[in-house]
């Protein structure tokens, strides 16, 4: 009588245990998932939002010039099998967010997705990343830095001595950044600086759009050669039509810079991906599909 006792007992307890077990399964499975090195360069895309742009006439553009007036608002984490690097870091810190839910927003520029959610939808914590990398200041490029701080800093000179500088910017937000100042950090003296040593992953001078702005160049094994803009260009008819922006930090600067990497493009025949180009933005593979 008692080992059938018993045996009705745990046919009761069995299943409601195996439930539990299942049910805390998926999330325990989740957070151990890890990501590991890839066998080549891979590139990831994340939503980092969109800019409702106010006025386009400091990008000597008309409204009816534009397919649409917005800009996309992007980030990259580049995996290399050596390392990874995060270029640019969005406009609305991940602190925005409620923890209700919804949309977070800074300025003009909204977000939908935190970023460090994305970066765990693929197996990734900041504590994961060994390089940031920012095309240049300006507060749309820097909202998440500090969720980097733990990175090494790459940064050219004149980039860093701006972003520091008192009084401050208003073209920046100081507090998405500030924990960079006690970061590890490499000053990039070189024009082309390759970040793996292996001529896959370069941050490449653009100055102009800001004291020390860069773009980054990759090369993938099957998608080809691709550079990143920063904000070297904003909206594909700013390329087309050869505008330049009256913000410019030196516009003199940004031309030269144009000619150069457009002088680069035409050598490799690598695709230039403008990031705040919000159609051809939204046509890329986002995280946690990925290029390589």
């Amino acid at each position: 009588m008692m080992n059938y006792t018993l045996r009705s007992s745990w046919c009761r307890v069995l299943p409601a245990m195996m439930f539990a077990i299942l049910a805390i399964a998926p999330s325990a499975v989740a957070q151990q998932r890890r990501a590991q090195p890839p066998k080549s360069v891979r590139l990831y895309v994340f939503d980092c939002g969109s800019l409702n742009i106010p006025d386009t006439s400091p990008y000597q553009l008309k409204p009816e010039e534009l397919g649409t007036t917005y800009m996309s608002v992007a980030c990259y984490l580049v995996a290399h099998p050596k390392g990874t690097m995060i270029w640019d870091a969005g406009a609305v810190p991940d602190s925005a967010f409620k923890p209700g839910g919804g949309p977070a927003t800074l300025r003009y520029a909204t977000a939908t997705k935190p970023l460090k959610a994305q970066l765990a939808e693929i197996g990734y914590v900041p504590a994961d990343i060994n390089y940031l990398a920012l095309s240049h200041f300006q507060w749309d490029h820097v909202g998440n830095a500090n969720v980097f701080a733990g990175s090494t800093w790459l940064v050219r000179k004149l980039e860093r001595d701006i972003m520091f500088a008192e009084p401050p910017s208003p073209r920046t937000e100081p507090a998405n950044y500030s924990a960079l100042k006690n970061s590890a950090t490499k000053i990039v003296t070189k024009a082309d600086y390759d970040v793996f040593g292996d001529g896959t992953v370069v941050l490449k001078s653009a100055s102009g759009h800001s004291p020390d702005h860069q773009v980054l160049f990759l090369k993938l094994a099957k998608a080809g050669p691709v550079v990143i803009s920063g904000d070297l260009y904003h909206y594909s008819e700013e390329r087309k039509l050869n505008r330049v922006p009256t913000t410019e930090f030196n516009a003199a600067q940004t031309v030269a810079s144009r000619a150069a990497v457009e002088a680069f493009l035409k050598k490799t025949g690598a695709q230039l991906w403008i990031q705040h180009d919000f159609t051809a933005n939204a046509k890329l593979k986002k995280a946690p599909e990925f290029y390589e």
